[in-house]
């Protein structure tokens, strides 16, 4: 079968190598799935570039891709959740994943089955957002009635973090470009604020939550606008040491992550308020949960390109310098 493979961690080149390799064997846990669609995402250049080596540390020629959708052609004798046929969807375990592949075999506790009315495509963009969403709203604890901050909401994240965050019944407050206020606010968001007209730090205030799309100058000025106490997630920030403890890292990656997000959680005392990072892992119980809540509500995710399986270094290099209004996704189909 055909695959996209990473040779070599190199910071300065994201392409992949297409091959032929053997089409997977699969445990009784797992299901065979042939692959319809892939998402493409920053993960997958960052991977690339050595980038997480010190969080997943990947035996290379490693099969990339994070993110998959397809149809079920066998199924371990331990599976029960899942029949042949269906189709499925999933972020894959962080030590197995291979989504840029004609096939790929996943644990089935790692998938979930398709909302009807999405296609490939657009279901293609859903596990890697929603399911960061649900896992940094569990990670905070998050509570009814409380109030959210998803910085530049307008984008892959906030699609998907907006109506799941709304679902639980928290206020959302986002920012982005002004272009795609009205799409944000279809999406429920409560409060949407044009970044290049209004500073969010002079009018947002006494914030419970903040998801950190953004890193960089914006971490700190989203902690600027929290109450006392209250939590920020990042997904663009630099991980620490409550990160490794919790991904159960050795103890000597422990103490470097703990040294390199020490400056973040010094700032964090600062405001009086609590720093998490996040790296998003597989779990299909909670991507079934988003897509119950999406077959309900019928949000369709915004697609920016698909490419062909073969143009998958094109769509990384869109992923990469593109400004895109949307997902980016390959597609295996003739």
């Amino acid at each position: 079968m055909k695959v996209a493979q990473h040779t070599k961690y190199n910071k300065n080149n994201i392409v992949l190598n297409i091959t032929e390799v053997p089409r997977p064997t699969m445990n009784e846990n797992q299901v065979l799935i042939k692959v319809s669609a892939a998402g493409v995402n920053p993960l997958d250049n960052m991977i690339s570039r050595g980038e997480v080596e010190i969080i997943v540390p990947y035996k290379l020629p490693q099969i990339a891709g994070n993110e998959v959708v397809g149809i079920v052609e066998s199924i371990g004798n331990n599976v029960s959740n899942f029949q042949v046929g269906d189709r499925v969807f999933g972020r894959l375990p962080l030590d197995h994943i291979g989504a840029f592949a004609e096939y790929v075999a996943v644990d089935s506790q790692a998938l979930a089955k398709v909302p009807d009315y999405l296609s490939d495509e657009e279901a293609a963009a859903v596990p890697l957002t929603a399911l960061t969403i649900m896992q940094a709203l569990e990670l905070v604890g998050a509570q009814a009635g409380k109030t959210i901050f998803i910085s530049g909401g307008t984008g892959g994240v906030g699609g998907m973090g907006i109506p799941i965050a709304k679902a639980k019944g928290l206020k959302v407050i986002t920012n982005g470009a002004s272009d795609s206020a009205e799409r944000v606010l279809q999406l429920g968001a409560d409060r949407f604020i044009d970044y290049k007209t209004e500073d969010y730090t002079k009018t947002v205030s006494e914030v419970d939550y903040v998801l950190d799309t953004l890193g960089g100058a914006e971490t700190e000025k989203q902690m600027s606008i929290m109450k006392k106490g209250g939590h920020l997630v990042s997904l663009r920030a630099v991980p620490n040491g409550a990160f490794a403890k919790r991904m159960k890292l050795p103890k000597w990656k422990q103490m470097i992550l703990g040294l390199a997000g020490r400056k973040f959680d010094k700032m964090a005392d600062k405001y009086g308020v609590h720093y998490h990072f996040i790296f998003v892992e597989s779990n299909g119980a909670q991507l079934q949960e988003v897509a119950d809540l999406l077959s309900t509500l019928e949000i369709k995710p915004s697609i920016d390109t698909v490419y062909p399986f073969e143009e998958v270094n094109s769509a990384l290099e869109k992923v990469a310098n593109g400004r895109s209004r949307g997902k980016t996704v390959l597609t295996f189909k003739k």
